[in-house]
């Protein structure tokens, strides 16, 4: 009997006045309208997490923190993952990196896609998100999607704040490529784990 994938999308800001809820939502919908993953949203907020200050990472040490260890037993539970990342200076956001640095054993060999925001579209980001996620023994996808441009400016509350519907199509050919990967590399990883890989 085939076992679905579990996949969380993780939000990856947590400022008030964020757009992380638009692009988590429409991809979560889309996620979850396919049948063959079961997804779940994972907020950052929910896990309030200090800077990394731990003797080393989890691979090497045992964290201490209460909260960065409930941050590693919520991620364990996945196969996959979603990162909904906004571009801060041409990389990730702040709390993300420091999400991503809170664990460790619970990445290893866990495929990821991820849409990103921002007047690029976050594509820069997702390239540092990639970097790390190597370190980390992750396996990234080739497809992710972007919301940039004149799209991101369309749906923004502060600018066109238009239903993020109105750029959909724009969204899913990309958004398709990227959930079908992710798809393969779980159920990939999956047996591979199961054989003893």
């Amino acid at each position: 009997m085939s076992t679905k994938p579990r996949i969380a999308v993780i939000v990856g800001s947590t400022r008030p006045t964020r757009f992380a809820d638009v692009p988590a939502q429409w991809i979560l919908k889309q996620a979850q309208a396919r049948g063959d993953m079961d997804v779940e949203l994972v907020d950052l907020r929910d896990h309030p997490l200090p800077f990394f200050d731990e003797v080393a990472s989890n691979m090497w040490a045992p964290s201490r923190n209460p909260e960065a260890i409930r941050w590693q037993e919520t991620i364990a539970r996945f196969d996959g993952y979603i990162f909904v990342t906004a571009e801060y200076n041409h990389s990730i956001t702040g709390v993300l990196k420091n999400a991503l640095d809170q664990a460790y054993k619970e990445w290893i060999r866990k495929p990821f896609t991820a849409i990103g925001y921002g007047g690029t579209g976050g594509v820069r980001a997702i390239e540092h998100l990639r970097l790390i996620a190597i370190e980390l023994q992750m396996v990234s996808t080739h497809a992710t999607a972007h919301i940039g441009g004149s799209d991101f400016f369309a749906v923004h509350p502060a600018f066109g704040n238009k239903p993020i519907e109105e750029i959909e199509a724009n969204l899913l050919p990309s958004t398709t490529a990227a959930l079908d990967e992710l798809f393969w590399w779980a159920k990939a990883t999956m047996a591979a784990k199961s054989a003893g890989a």
